[in-house]
């Protein structure tokens, strides 16, 4: 027999807050979404309140029908109860489409607003939040905890609002009708309870494993499609197969199969109990009928009653499932939107003005706010305008922080970084970043054109401008032997294009923004020796009256730089121009000799 071992993924699922019950903190953040629809949802809790009354008056005017029409023999009488019913339940019809309508509006209007909000504030959340939180992890944010706050308020709440008006009316209608015959039906009320306990129990542990089995599929599948390439190119189709068809059978079926079997179980009893209440008011009214204590339609009307009491507990049992999720769901919304921004404008922060590209780094010391670690160390550097300068030295050296810290990514954690002598800190991050331009070692293209993709960054550049900066950096040759030229849609990500064709995109990108500080992180260690003849022509463009900062593993990239900084431990060891540093025979010629020689 196969002993069941939890796989990691699951233990990585917060299974607090998938067992979580309703919180009154995570209402109230949720409720700020809700209030600007407060009149509409009042609205619909009125045309609730009608429907749960007209629906509750259902069998009383079945009681009327038989007592005051058919067991007087009154015709006339029939007639205008039977009528009175139809337009009743006509009426309840109409208000009862226009409150679904209503809160089907409120609830595709809260899931926009909640969605915007998220979105807006992903944008401004700083990179270390990125480097801790997955991207599977943000987008089941805003789609999946977000979709489940939807169904929550257009279903749920008003479901949950008509059974308990529905149970309270019944209860009413019942007691009114005849007291011994209420008394006789919620007898069964304590095993009622106790079954709904034991259910919930039940269900709330296979509810969590269920959704903890979907979350591990979708991330299974998530990474095959993404790494379909490697799995093909070790021949790991079958492998993966498998082990995917073993655990989903074993973990996402069985438990779906478990929750199924526990409802299946909580059903049949609720139908058993409403069957002895029902038999009990049968018997004990129908025997009451006969002693001509009460009336048929009364015993009728009571049988209809039982029914009605019986259907809301089951439902408002389901909808726990409902606010489970809801709660564990926003407390992660919430969780998200009250992410505090590490780098954020000051309250008096101006805007940068047309800068001439002189940089300064004064004493800086960095660590990330997780880890105390020193990843810069008293970080002292003058860069005059026009000026290129390379960064070399070791994998984890520091030397991306350093122009993280230049395009404000990241704040210091000691000294400052200035830019024609202002502190970064006291601008705007969109007035500097405007005056900036980045090229990455694996650019990113957006899904859309060639054109779309090179506008990037500054959206009112003509077609002539585009075309120049292609031809510049050697893109417009390979651009417009594209089956479109440059409306060729490049996928998500540039997927149909070469590491190359992406590349020289992002130089194009970079010119067309004619940023006056450019970055250039191991943007040519990507390619092969042949681009990267051609992108050495575009860096000739693209460097020339520009302060440049260039990080890269390739000698051809920065033995023409102005000054090379040699990076060790977080801190400045040497710096010079190439034949400057060859001659001292420090750490530089080491890495020359071992990892920049071609």
């Amino acid at each position: 027999m196969t002993t069941k071992i939890i796989p990691p993924a699951f233990i990585t699922q917060s299974e607090e807050a998938l067992d979580k019950g309703y919180d009154p903190k995570v209402a109230r953040g949720l409720l700020q979404f809700v209030k600007p629809y407060t009149g509409q949802m009042l609205i619909a809790l009125l045309f609730m309140i009608f429907v749960a009354a007209a629906s509750v008056l259902g069998p009383y005017f079945v009681k009327l029908a038989i007592d005051d029409g058919i067991r007087a023999n009154d015709p006339a009488a029939l007639k205008k109860i039977v009528l009175i019913f139809f337009v009743v339940s006509v009426v309840q019809l109409g208000v009862n489409y226009q409150r679904v309508r209503i809160m089907s509006r409120v609830g595709q209007h809260v899931l926009y607003d909640v969605r915007t909000a998220m979105f807006n504030h992903l944008q401004k959340l700083s990179l270390g939040f990125y480097n801790r939180y997955s991207v599977g992890r943000v987008i089941t944010r805003v789609i999946n905890d977000v979709g489940t706050l939807r169904e929550f308020i257009t279903w749920a709440v008003l479901a949950i609002v008509r059974n308990a008006l529905g149970i309270i009316g019944t209860i009413i209608a019942m007691l009114s009708l005849n007291l011994k015959l209420s008394l006789l039906t919620f007898a069964v009320m304590p095993i009622m309870i106790w079954a709904t306990i034991a259910f919930r129990q039940a269900a709330r542990r296979n509810y969590r494993r269920v959704r903890a089995a979907v979350s591990w599929a979708n991330s299974v599948l998530a990474e095959n499609v993404n790494g379909v390439r490697v799995v093909q190119a070790f021949s790991r189709q079958e492998r993966n197969y498998t082990t995917f068809k073993d655990y989903v059978n074993r973990y996402f079926l069985e438990t779906s199969l478990d929750a199924a079997k526990v409802a299946s179980v909580y059903t049949p009893v609720v139908d058993v109990l409403g069957a002895v209440a029902t038999a009990l008011v049968v018997y004990v009214g129908g025997t009451a009928v006969l002693g001509q204590s009460i009336t048929p339609g009364v015993l009728v009307a009571f049988v209809l009653y039982v029914d009605r009491f019986f259907e809301p507990i089951r439902d408002l049992s389901r909808r726990f499932d409902t606010l489970q999720s809801t709660m564990a769901g926003g407390e992660r919304i919430l969780d998200l939107l009250n992410t505090p921004v590490e780098v954020r404008d000051a309250e008096d922060a101006v805007e940068l003005g047309p800068v001439a590209g002189r940089v300064r780094f004064e004493n800086v010391s960095f660590h990330y706010s997780d880890d105390p670690t020193l990843v810069l160390d008293q970080i002292s550097l003058d860069v005059d305008a026009g000026q290129t300068v390379a960064f070399v030295g070791e994998t984890g050296a520091g030397k991306t922080t350093i122009v993280k810290l230049l395009t404000r990514f990241h704040d210091p954690t000691e000294g400052c970084v200035r830019v024609d002598g202002v502190d970064l800190r006291v601008v705007t991050q969109q007035s500097l970043r405007k005056q900036m331009g980045m090229v990455l070692q694996d650019p990113f293209l957006f899904n859309g054109t060639v054109r779309e993709n090179i506008l990037f960054g500054r959206l009112d550049a003509t077609d002539e401008q585009v075309v120049a900066a292609a031809q510049a950096v050697g893109a417009h040759e390979f651009i417009t032997g594209l089956r479109n030229g440059y409306e060729t849609s490049v996928e998500e990500g540039g997927v149909l294009l070469s590491v190359g064709q992406r590349q020289l995109i992002s130089f194009a990108r970079a010119l067309l923004s004619d940023p006056r500080i450019l970055i250039l992180d191991e943007a040519t260690s990507s390619v092969d020796i042949q681009t990267e003849q051609i992108i050495q022509a575009a860096l000739l463009k693209l460097l020339k009256g520009r302060t440049s900062f260039v990080i890269a593993h390739r000698l051809s990239t920065i033995t023409s730089a102005d000054r090379i900084v040699v990076i060790h431990d977080g801190k400045i060891i040497e710096q010079g121009r190439h034949s400057e540093l060859l001659v001292n025979k420090g750490m530089y010629f080491e890495l020359y000799k071992t990892g920049f020689q071609e």
